[in-house]
C-alpha cells in the first residue's frame, strides 16, 4: 500500500478560486438541459421570493406608524391598519407557499441532475482507452468525478440562492439609501474581513481535499475488502480483520487530524472576524436610534431601517460567505468537467470500414510493438504473424509473455506503439470501432461476474439481443451453461451473486460457462478466448472444446490456455517469451523443433506420470 503521508497539493490562489466559476455557465446550462421547465420555474419563484423581505419590511412600518396615528386619534379608524395587516399575512403565506415550491422544484432538479451526469459519466468512462483505466491517476480523476454527480446538486441551490440573496439586498439597499446612506458604508465595513477569512480556508480545504483523494480511494477500498461478500473467505482464512482495521483506523486518523487543524483555525479566525460585523451592526443601531430620539425619523421607520440593516447585514455576510463555498464548490466542479473534457487516442468517428463479412486476407501483424503510457518498457516488441479467415490460433507464454496485451490490440482496446496491425490489407485503424467489435467476441479471465439474472448475465454479450431469450437460451446451450440455469430455482430469470436479495452464487467453473455463453451471442468473425476453461473440470473442458470447433468452423479464433490438451486442438501455435515472438507453427511442428514449445508441453506432460 501506498505510504500513508499525503503529499500537500499546492494551495489555489484567490484568482483562481474566483476563476473557477467560469464551470458555472457550462454547469447551468447542463441543469437547463436536464429540465427547461423546472429550471425557469425555480429562477421565477426566486425572482418573485427576493422582493418579499423589503416588503414586508415596509409594510411592517407602515403598520407601526398606523398604530401610533391610531393612538393619537380621538376617533380611530382600523380600517387601513387591519388591510396592512391583511397585505403582511398575504405576504407571508406567499413567501411559505414560495418556499415549498423552491424546495420541491431544486430536489426534483438535482434528482434529474445527478441521474444525467451519472449517464453522461457512463459513456464517457466506455469512451475512453482501456489503459487509462490501469492508471492511478486516472482512477483519482474518476473518482472526484463520481462525487460530483451528486455532491455537486447543492452547489445548484447555492447559486440560486445567491442570486436571489443578490437581488434581495438591492431591494434593502435602496430602501435604506432613501433614508441614510452612511449605513451602507458601516455594512461594507463588516463584512469584507469575513469574505477574506472565507475565501482563506476555502482555498485550503480544497487544497486537503485534492491531496487526498489516493488516500480517500484507499479508505473506501480498505472498508470493501474488510467487509465484502467477495473477500470474506480470505478474511477469514488469512485473519485480516485485525490487520485491515488497524490500517483503516491509521490512515482515518491521519485524515482528521489534519481536518482537524484547519478546521480549529478556522472556527477561531471566524469567529473574530464576525465580532467585528457584530461591533458594525450596533454601531448603526445606535446611530438609528439617536436619529429616532431626536425626532428625525419616526418609530415606524427606526423599525424598518434596524430590521432592514439587521437582514441587509445578514444577507450580505450570507452572500460574501456563499461565493466564496461556491467559488469552492466551482473548483471541485472542475473536476466533473475536467473529467468529461478527457479524450481517448483510439477515436471513431462512425466513418469507418464495415467489418468485412466474410474475412478474405484474415489479420496481420506487421512489427507490432506497445508499451504503456509512462513505461519505458515494451510488452510487445518486433510481432508479426498472420491469422489466416477461418484459422484457429493458440497463444502459449508464460505469465507476463504478452498474451493478453497481443489480444486486446487485435480487438482493438490498446493502439500499437509501434507497427501496425491489417484486416484484409487495410490498418485496423480504418474500420469503424463499432462494427469491429461487434464481430469480435470477446471471453477474458478475468471476466465480471454480473450481480444480473443468469439471462441478462448471458444476454450482456450482445445487448441489442439482451431481451430475445431464444438467442439467450441458444448461446447458453453452447457454452454448457443451460446445466447450471436448469438448476436454478427462477431459471433464466434467477439473480446471481449474493449482492441482492433472491441471489444466488455459483462455484467457479458454473460462472465460467455463463461467462462462455457471451461469446456465443454474437455472430463473431473472430472469436477470442483467455483462458476459457480454466475453472471447469476434464469432462467439462472436453465437452466445451467439441462445440467449440464445431461452431468455429469457417470462422478465425484466438486462443489463450496454458492447457495443451487444449492448444493442440489450434491449427497453428504462437509461442511469446518477454514480448517477442519465439516460435509459430502446428504442434507437430513444434513438438519436432525441441524448443520452448516442447520443453513447457514436456514439464506439463510429465505433471500427469
Amino acid at each position: 500500500m501506498r505510504g500513508t503521508r499525503a503529499k500537500e497539493k499546492e494551495k489555489p490562489s484567490l484568482k483562481e478560486q474566483m476563476g473557477a466559476l467560469k464551470y458555472l455557465k457550462p454547469f447551468f446550462i447542463l441543469i437547463y438541459q436536464v429540465s427547461p421547465r423546472l429550471t425557469i420555474i425555480n429562477v421565477v419563484l426566486r425572482l418573485v421570493k427576493a422582493g418579499i423581505p423589503l416588503a414586508m419590511l415596509f409594510v411592517g412600518k407602515l403598520i407601526i406608524d398606523e398604530v401610533i396615528t391610531l393612538t393619537q386619534s380621538s376617533t380611530p379608524d382600523f380600517t387601513l391598519l387591519w388591510t396592512y395587516v391583511a397585505v403582511e399575512a398575504g405576504l407571508a403565506i406567499l413567501s411559505e407557499a414560495i418556499n415549498r415550491g423552491m424546495t420541491l422544484g431544486e430536489s426534483l432538479l438535482g434528482d434529474l441532475f445527478a441521474n444525467e451526469t451519472s449517464v453522461r459519466l457512463i459513456h464517457k468512462a466506455a469512451e475512453l482507452d482501456l489503459y487509462q483505466f490501469e492508471d492511478s491517476e486516472f482512477y483519482d480523476k474518476l473518482e472526484r468525478a463520481r462525487r460530483q454527480t451528486t455532491s455537486r446538486t447543492v452547489l445548484m441551490g447555492q447559486v440560486l440562492t445567491q442570486v436571489q440573496d443578490i437581488l434581495t439586498l438591492v431591494f434593502l439597499g435602496l430602501g435604506i439609501v432613501a433614508y441614510s446612506p452612511w449605513l451602507i458604508a458601516i455594512l461594507a465595513i463588516s463584512v469584507i474581513p469575513t469574505f477574506l477569512g472565507e475565501s482563506h480556508f476555502n482555498r485550503n480545504s480544497y487544497s486537503l481535499t485534492q491531496s487526498w483523494t489516493p488516500q480517500r480511494r484507499e479508505l473506501d477500498y480498505l472498508r470493501f475488502i474488510g467487509a465484502s461478500d467477495q473477500t470474506a473467505k480470505e478474511v477469514k482464512i488469512f485473519g485480516l480483520s485485525d490487520h485491515l482495521a488497524s490500517r483503516f483506523k491509521k490512515l482515518s486518523e491521519e485524515y482528521y487530524e489534519a481536518n482537524r487543524k484547519l478546521s480549529i483555525k478556522r472556527a477561531s479566525i471566524g469567529g473574530l472576524l464576525s465580532t467585528i460585523g457584530t461591533a458594525a451592526y450596533y454601531g448603526a443601531f445606535v446611530f438609528i436610534l439617536w436619529q429616532t430620539a431626536t425626532a428625525i425619523i419616526t418609530i415606524g421607520t427606526l423599525t424598518f431601517l434596524s430590521g432592514s440593516f439587521q437582514r441587509l447585514q445578514n444577507l450580505l455576510q450570507g452572500v460574501v460567505n456563499r461565493l466564496s463555498k461556491i467559488s469552492e464548490s466551482a473548483l471541485y466542479l472542475q473536476d466533473l468537467f475536467d473529467f468529461f473534457d478527457l479524450q481517448p487516442s483510439i477515436l471513431d468517428d462512425g466513418r469507418g470500414l464495415e467489418f468485412p463479412s466474410p474475412m478474405q486476407q484474415g489479420f496481420t501483424f506487421e512489427d507490432v510493438g506497445f508499451n504503456y503510457p509512462g513505461s519505458e518498457v515494451f510488452a510487445l516488441r518486433h510481432v508479426s504473424f498472420h491469422l489466416k479467415p477461418g484459422e484457429k490460433l493458440a497463444l502459449v507464454g508464460e505469465n507476463g509473455a504478452g498474451k493478453t496485451t497481443l489480444v486486446k490490440l487485435l480487438a482493438r482496446l490498446y493502439e500499437p506503439t509501434e507497427g501496425r496491425i491489417l484486416l484484409d490489407g487495410k490498418d485496423l485503424k480504418d474500420y469503424d470501432l463499432g462494427s469491429l467489435r461487434n464481430k469480435i467476441g470477446v471471453i477474458f479471465q478475468d471476466y465480471i461476474r454480473f450481480q444480473f439474472s443468469a439471462s441478462d448475465n448471458i444476454g450482456v454479450g450482445e445487448v441489442m439481443q439482451l431481451n430475445q431469450l431464444p438467442q439467450i437460451k441458444s448461446a447458453a446451450e453452447k457454452s454448457l451453461a443451460d446445466t447450471v440455469i436448469d438448476e436454478l430455482p427462477d431459471g433464466y430469470d434467477q439473480m446471481l451473486g449474493k449482492r441482492f436479495k433472491g441471489g444466488v452464487d455459483l462455484s467457479g467453473g458454473q460462472w465460467q460457462k455463463i461467462a462462455l455463453g457471451r461469446a456465443y451471442m454474437k455472430t463473431a468473425e473472430l472469436l477470442i478466448l483467455d483462458e476459457p476453461t480454466s475453472a471447469l473440470d476434464a469432462r467439462a473442458e472436453h465437452e466445451v472444446f467439441e462445440r467449440f470447433s464445431a461452431l468455429l468452423e469457417g470462422k478465425s479464433a484466438v486462443l489463450i490456455s496454458h492447457r495443451f490438451s487444449t492448444v493442440r486442438m489450434a491449427d497453428r501455435i504462437l509461442v511469446l517469451q518477454n514480448g517477442e515472438v519465439l516460435e509459430l507453427g502446428t504442434h507437430k511442428e513444434l513438438l519436432a523443433k525441441e524448443g520452448k514449445y516442447a520443453e513447457l508441453f514436456d514439464l506439463q506432460a510429465a505433471g500427469y506420470q
